[in-house]
């Protein structure tokens, strides 16, 4: 099955690099280009792509506000930021918006590839170390007092929100597995339904729901 790929960035170059690095797969296909935050809401509409390559500084609409236009559509199209910087202010932002991960521009082929890969396939694109730097960066930003509790998080048996408190801490799949002795594949059944009973996109969701309501604390990260 081909993967659907749109691309949203300002400058034409890195929009072309992309374009080749991506169709030299066979199961890639760059369905559209969009150079600013508003062509990318009409092509995500119009070309319904499974994956987006979201820059975050483009004019008229910024690759945030950009990507929470595009969530709240309904739209399936996994959105990942591009950033020059590895914790970009707008990151952060990018992701509660809805993204389902983030890369640096300067990533390599196999990573671009991997990444667009990973998310089209419905997982999201936060690796560990990421997760413990993004959030150590932004925790200043979040509320002062943990939010309210999100109504499903009682649903939750305790081993699922043991589960949701090491995703939060930045654990992989395999990691969590190692931890609770559990095999790989059960853990991936628990964090699927853990996103389920919360109504989450991902488990990017699950980090930045887990910080709000309190459930970690930094020293977790």
């Amino acid at each position: 099955m081909t993967i659907r790929v749109l691309l949203a960035d300002d400058q034409a170059l890195v929009r072309s690099g992309f374009r080749m690095i991506l169709e030299a797969r066979e199961d890639l296909e760059v369905v559209g280009e969009a150079e600013d935050g508003l062509e990318a809401v009409a092509l995500a509409r119009s070309l319904r792509p499974d994956a987006i390559l979201m820059d975050v500084r483009m004019p008229r609409l910024d690759g945030v506000e950009a990507t929470g236009r595009i969530v709240a559509s309904g739209s399936p199209a996994r959105v990942l930021i591009l950033t020059t910087y590895d914790l970009d202010e707008y990151v952060y932002a990018a992701i509660r918006a809805g993204a389902s991960g983030f890369l640096l521009k300067d990533v390599e082929p196999a990573q671009l590839v991997n990444a667009v890969r990973v998310v089209a396939g419905g997982d999201a694109l936060l690796a560990p170390t990421v997760t413990r730097r993004l959030l150590e960066r932004f925790a200043d930003t979040l509320p002062g007092d943990p939010a309210a509790p999100p109504p499903g998080l009682a649903s939750l048996t305790p081993r699922e929100r043991e589960i949701l408190e090491l995703v939060a801490g930045g654990l992989s799949n395999a990691e969590i597995a190692e931890r609770l002795f559990l095999g790989e594949t059960t853990v991936k059944t628990h964090v699927s339904s853990v996103l389920r009973k919360l109504g989450l996109r991902d488990r990017v969701q699950a980090v930045v729901l887990a910080y709000e309501a309190g459930l970690v604390q930094r020293s977790t990260v």
